[in-house]
């Protein structure tokens, strides 16, 4: 493919890694319909800024950068408000739908607007800085949970969302985290991590378990990191009255939600969308060590090998996380 041009607010990047999201993984087995080929995938990167355009003052050629995944006007009333994930002309990197097609980064290069990058400490592996999209997604998510010192949070589902989730609510003042998924190899990769308590939801009944060690009430709140009913339903049960839902995952794009034991307890059940200006936070985060994610990365390969790796992820291989891709 010929290699991007750049506008004048834009900078091409020489990318030096990128982790496969299970949204590429989607696309490449066709069942999302917002990676309508022909189109390059890829929106968790990093790399070294290789171009800049005209009206690009602040950045220069070889400046080492990440960049978000979501393309935001910055005009609108949304981005007005700091709600850039809101944005009504939103475009996510690696995403072709009805709407637009936005090239990503599973390339040599990637253009991308300025006001979307940001600079990287030298110290930090691009490997692992090619992980910032998914911290702010899970930071993102907590910051909208009402979190009080030594809170109980329960964390549905130990895929990388839910690993780097619980990492952030412990960091957010929660004193005890209970990881939930059904694979006894995440579980265990969740205590690595700083889970207090894990619960595998094959085995036990977890609304009930919550409770037993809650004294009867129920967690304070739940970040919901699968976004299919049956844990959605749990994470409505195993919160106590008065209790916070926060939804992160959305594999399904409808669920049965139990109406009358969300209004009869008070329930306040949350979206979260992507990150919305947590990107600095978040590399100081990484790169301080505050939030781990070098247990989660499985393999780095060159990108020529990434079509096997895209059928690895496909067929679900046992102890298989984050894939980065290295151009």
């Amino acid at each position: 493919m010929p290699e991007p041009e750049i506008g004048p607010e834009e900078v091409l990047i020489r990318v030096k890694a990128c982790g496969i999201c299970g949204s590429d993984v989607h696309g490449y087995d066709g069942s999302t319909g917002r990676r309508i080929p022909p189109i390059v995938m890829g929106h968790e990167a990093a790399g070294t800024i290789a171009e800049v355009g005209r009206n690009v003052k602040d950045l220069v050629e070889g400046d080492r950068v990440t960049f978000d995944s979501t393309v935001f006007c910055g005009h609108c009333f949304f981005c007005r408000r700091g709600q850039a994930n809101l944005c009504d002309h939103r475009e996510v990197l690696g995403v072709s739908c009805d709407d637009y097609r936005r090239g990503g980064a599973f390339a040599e290069y990637v253009a991308v607007p300025r006001r979307i990058c940001y600079r990287l400490p030298p110290e930090l592996p691009f490997s692992h800085a090619a992980m910032i999209e998914a911290i702010g997604v899970a930071v993102h998510a907590v910051s909208l949970t009402p979190i009080q010192i030594n809170d109980t949070a329960v964390v549905m589902g130990a895929g990388m969302i839910g690993l780097l989730t619980l990492q952030a609510a412990k960091l957010a003042g929660c004193g005890r985290v209970i990881s939930v998924d059904v694979d006894d190899t995440r579980l265990e990769a969740a205590r690595k991590l700083g889970a207090t308590h894990t619960v595998n939801a094959k085995a036990l009944d977890t609304p009930e378990h919550v409770k037993a060690l809650t004294e009867g009430r129920g967690a304070d709140v739940a970040i919901e990191c699968v976004g299919a009913t049956a844990t959605i339903q749990n994470s409505i049960a195993s919160v106590r009255k008065g209790g916070t839902v926060t939804l992160v995952g959305n594999i399904t794009p409808n669920i049965e939600l139990p109406l009358q034991s969300v209004v009869a307890r008070q329930i306040r059940v949350q979206g979260s969308c992507a990150s919305s200006g947590e990107y600095p936070a978040c590399i100081d985060l990484l790169s301080r060590g505050a939030i781990r994610v070098e247990p989660m990365i499985s393999a780095t390969a060159p990108l020529d090998k990434g079509p096997e790796w895209f059928e690895r992820l496909y067929r679900g291989e046992p102890n298989l996380m984050k894939v980065v891709l290295e151009p």
